[in-house]
């Protein structure tokens, strides 16, 4: 394949994966955009292996080969990951991209075949650098991020003293390692310092992560996907890549901007999240807590619930990452399919944050095939509360918790939450009383027009809907 028709194919994956990144913007078009993805990849893929900077003869079963085993590797985690596993898959995916961005660096690095010199050679260099770096920081903090998603890791934040100051003398310690490796005279000198940049990447994603608590695990998650991205971007960098370089930066860019997003609709500061210490662990107890919440909890049981649910004309569900845990979206959506049947007006509504990974609620009710016209987001459905009569809430705590709202001595102060507590009835269903992943007190389970329905919420969905039907 010439240089022109591997650049006509490199421009036509990087079209497929724009409109990729458009179909992934809404639920309908999700298919789609995942399909245009696929096929964007496979050009890309193609394109590269029989272009004109690959010797078949020898390359082509080394490439084979790692085809095959990462195929397999996918095939069987599409096949047997549970979608309550997929946040901490996610993780691990982040973590192979900064992985590798870190062999090539090195692989780059001590290539002989092609030689650089002057600027060019310092240019090179400082991509070799940058990339490795944003590699290793993404490998290490992917890593804790699983490890904390998946229960391994405490989800408390680590705030080691004066973790500020280790910071920043980390920072400049690269920077100054960064002007040795440039001026190193030759591959074996330029190693050292690249080395040790390297340790201090490593250390520093760890740093990073443990210091952000449970609660803000979303935003790192969308944080790392955009490291990920740039780490891609260097990658392209080091190989003069263009593709790579186009797809590194809008999956980074687009990554910044979600985590973004999902700061400004938890009221939380970018920079405060990164930089550790904001969030708290799950089930620890925030230090600065205002009054504890006062009244008196109803319980219900599922034919209590059966029966609100059947006398009410409107009625908003709101999942958390409890239903993804008790795996209980299908039963969900045969109790709406009943429900709409008797006539009954039944919607979702989504918060941004709500679950581990941005979009992780919106993912379990396709799976579920919950029609995607009623599942709404936040700002679409706040302002309809006060006119539903039942709010029934199934495995979430922060996202509906008022005292985002009416304690200013909260540390979710401020936080935009879905204002369940305005419905007609509001029906909490959990496990226990304990609070969130936050660690906050909810004050809605004491409202007086609220009742608590405790239980798996697999086995009281299922008793909800045999009451239901009877």
């Amino acid at each position: 394949m010439s240089d022109n028709i591997a650049t006509v194919a490199y421009l036509g994956a990087a079209i497929l994966f724009i409109m990729s990144l458009g179909g992934l913007s809404n639920p309908e078009t999700s298919r789609r955009g995942n399909f245009y993805g696929m096929v964007g990849m496979t050009i890309a893929v193609l394109a590269t292996v029989f272009g004109p900077r690959v010797d078949l003869v020898i390359g082509l079963p080394w490439i084979l080969g790692a085809l095959a085993v990462g195929g397999a590797v996918g095939l069987y985690a599409a096949r047997k990951v549970q979608m309550t596993q997929m946040p901490e898959l996610v993780a691990l995916m982040h973590s192979l991209v900064g992985l590798a961005a870190c062999f090539v660096g090195f692989a780059s690095y001590v290539d002989t075949s092609v030689v650089y010199s002057g600027a060019e050679k310092a240019i090179h260099e400082v991509e070799i650098y940058i990339g490795i770096l944003i590699g290793a920081v993404t490998f290490s903090g992917s890593i804790i991020a699983f490890g904390k998603l998946s229960g391994k890791i405490g989800g408390k934040p680590l705030l080691l003293p004066a973790r500020h100051a280790l910071n920043l003398l980390g920072l400049v310690v690269v920077i100054w390692y960064g002007v040795q490796f440039v001026s190193a005279p030759d591959v074996n000198a330029g190693m050292v310092p690249l080395a040790i940049m390297t340790v201090i990447a490593l250390l520093f994603g760890i740093h990073m992560v443990m210091a952000i608590g449970g609660a803000d695990m979303p935003v790192v998650v969308s944080m790392l996907n955009s490291y990920s991205g740039w780490a891609a971007a260097a990658t392209g960098f080091m190989l003069a890549n263009d593709l790579l370089i186009v797809t590194g930066a809008l999956v980074g860019s687009s990554g910044a901007i979600l985590s973004y997003i999902m700061c400004r609709a938890m009221n939380r500061n970018f920079i405060s999240v990164i930089a550790g210490g904001f969030g708290t662990g799950g089930g620890s107890t925030p230090a600065a807590s205002g009054e504890q919440p006062a009244g008196e909890v109803v319980a219900v049981s599922a034919v209590e619930t059966a029966e609100m649910l059947r006398s009410a004309k409107s009625v908003v569900i709101i999942p958390g990452y409890g239903m993804a845990v008790a795996q209980a979206q299908h039963t969900v959506y045969e109790i709406t399919k009943l429900l709409r049947e008797k006539g009954v007006n039944v919607r979702f509504a989504i918060h941004p944050v709500a679950g581990r990974m941005p979009g992780h609620m919106n993912v379990l009710l396709a799976e579920a095939k919950v029609p995607y016209d009623i599942v709404l987001e936040m700002d679409e459905i706040n302002d309809d509360f006060p006119d539903t009569d039942v709010s029934i809430v199934i495995g979430a705590n922060d996202i509906v918790n008022p005292a985002a709202e009416d304690d200013p001595t909260s540390p979710i102060a401020g936080m935009p939450v879905l204002q369940v507590w305005k419905s007609k009835t509001s029906i909490v269903m959990k496990r226990s009383m304990a609070s969130g992943y936050a660690g906050v007190d909810n004050p809605l389970f004491f409202k007086e027009n609220n009742r608590m329905l405790f239980g798996d919420a697999k086995k009281m969905l299922d008793e909800v809907f045999v009451a239901l039907k009877g």
